[in-house]
């Protein structure tokens, strides 16, 4: 098997194949070659270059998931108290992605942290008494909290104008209103962050990168490898084997996790939906307004549909972005075909996906409301946020495909679950992340639950572990139990990105 028929730039027996360009596989590339650097890794990206799909700036709200503004993360429990379990867990999380890519600038490995992060502050906006009462009592629940201490609240406009001029300005004055804002959050290019990462790892020895190449099909071989058949865009046919398999393909990881067959796969389906968001590069309008500000989704709708008003910094272009509203494809990528959701209909999967959309009638219900929206339709959803808005300052803009999860449920027969899925083989020679937001955020935390699947007795040895020390350091700890940890994190972090004053370098 030769490999000038594909590329020279391949990799024939690798240890690792890492199947998709964008965040999830440009992470754990950097974390096997950080914890192994003699490991051969083969990089398989089906389009013309790296992160393009779900990794794209465009492609997604680019809000470094902290939890600081998501109010779908704190939601009442059933005694009526705020829940901030999961708050907690996103936010410590983002700030172990956020300490890792810290450590990445430290090696060199991306030059300018200015080049893909930017520090944004977070808000979270509501209107109306009981709205402002939740809030109320969120903020109380939160800045009791460590990881919340400086969340600000407000109900006086004249504040929240100085945090966010547009959303007061041709408001009615005896609305209302309330918001938080916490001056550390970011907004995040992951795009612009893949593209360091894959092409620093494209550099090193022993690592190849395949663009314009998809991956048709899996299959183990007699030695228990994985042989992955390749086909060019230009039509040659090739394949590879590999030791591990990383299945890190956004909306197309599905299909191809069906097609390895592996069993731990069985009865997982998907619901594409798609996402549309107003932006905005008036530089009149878009200096007025520094921060990303979360509302109250709708009834029925999904958590990833939360509105929000966000300032927006991609490739140094700075803009709004408004949204998102959501739209119904069959496709699993944005570059995907319309025949994606029905091939990926199999006898394990049918039940729970039929079991799911019977108990999901409200968000079809939403999405067809969405299908219906023209622009003045969502230039009005705009005006909620910014009641001056004009319809001609903004234009509509298609963003990633997202394929939430269904899986098996034993009370109902299948279940909609929001967010990210390891699902791996039980002899750890496969793994496949599944599901959306917030999972470029907490992309450290997922390659790390992964490689602890995947890779049990290499990540329990002395020269891993000497290496995770310095990558993560907060690893095989909460740092929701260790404030002192977590603040020290937070500030290096903070430093070695140029996101906050730094007037001692030299005690990290």
């Amino acid at each position: 098997m030769g490999s000038t028929s594909l590329s020279s730039n391949v990799i024939d027996s690798p240890d690792i194949a890492l199947i998709g360009g964008g965040v999830m596989s440009a992470t754990l590339g950097m974390l096997l070659k950080l914890l192994n650097p003699n490991l051969t890794i083969q990089i398989i990206e089906a389009l013309p270059s790296i992160a393009l799909e779900s990794s794209a700036g465009a492609n997604n709200a680019g809000t470094g998931h902290a939890a600081l503004c998501e109010l779908n993360y704190t939601p009442n429990d059933a005694d009526g108290n705020v829940d901030i379990s999961k708050a907690i867990r996103i936010n410590e999380q983002f700030e172990v992605s956020k300490y890792f890519w810290a450590h990445l600038v430290e090696l060199g490995v991306i030059q300018d942290p200015g080049s893909f992060i930017q520090r944004v502050a977070h808000m979270s906006f509501v209107r109306g008494q009981d709205n402002q009462d939740f809030l109320r009592r969120r903020h109380v629940a939160m800045q009791a909290h460590p990881f919340f201490q400086q969340m600000e609240l407000s109900s006086d406009r004249d504040e929240i104008a100085e945090w966010a001029p547009l959303l007061i300005k041709g408001r009615d004055p005896d609305e209302a209103l309330a918001a938080t804002r916490v001056g550390r959050g970011t907004d995040v290019n992951f795009g612009s962050l893949s593209r360091q990462m894959l092409e620093y790892l494209a550099g090193q020895r022993d690592v190849g990168l395949l663009v314009d190449t998809s991956v048709t099909h899996l299959s183990r071989t007699s030695n228990g490898r994985w042989r992955l058949q390749l086909k060019r865009r230009s039509g040659e046919v090739n394949s590879i084997d590999a030791g591990f398999a990383f299945i890190g393909a956004g909306g197309g990881a599905l299909p191809l996790l069906q097609k390895s067959g592996i069993p731990e796969g069985r009865g997982y389906g998907g619901f594409p939906v798609s996402g549309k968001f107003l932006y905005c590069t008036d530089p009149e309008i878009v200096s007025q307004h520094s921060a990303k500000v979360y509302g109250k989704a709708e009834v029925g709708a999904p958590p990833m549909s939360m509105p929000h008003l966000d300032a927006r910094v991609i490739d140094g272009q700075r803009s709004l972005l408004f949204g998102p509203f959501a739209g119904f494809s069959p496709k699993f990528l944005k570059s995907g075909s319309n025949l994606d959701l029905l091939k990926s209909v199999r006898p394990d999967n049918l039940f729970p996906m039929l079991a799911a959309g019977r108990d999901n009638m409200s968000l079809t219900q939403y999405l067809i409301g969405e299908c219906l929206k023209n622009h003045k339709n969502r230039c009005n959803s705009l005006r909620d946020f910014f009641p001056n808005a004009r319809n001609e300052n903004w234009r509509l803009q298609v963003a990633g495909q997202r394929v939430q999860i269904i899986k098996r449920d034993e009370k109902r027969g299948g279940r909609l679950q929001f967010g990210t899925e390891v699902v791996a083989a039980n002899d750890g020679s496969l793994a496949a992340v599944l599901g959306a937001s917030p999972g470029a955020s907490t992309a450290v935390s997922i390659a790390l639950q992964l490689l602890e699947k995947c890779f049990p007795k290499e990540m329990s040895s002395d020269d891993w572990r000497n290496a995770l020390s310095k990558a993560v350091p907060s690893y095989g700890k909460l740092l929701a139990e260790n404030p002192d940890l977590y603040h020290h994190i937070c500030q290096r972090a903070d430093c070695v990105l140029n996101l906050g004053t730094c007037a001692d370098k030299e005690k990290f």
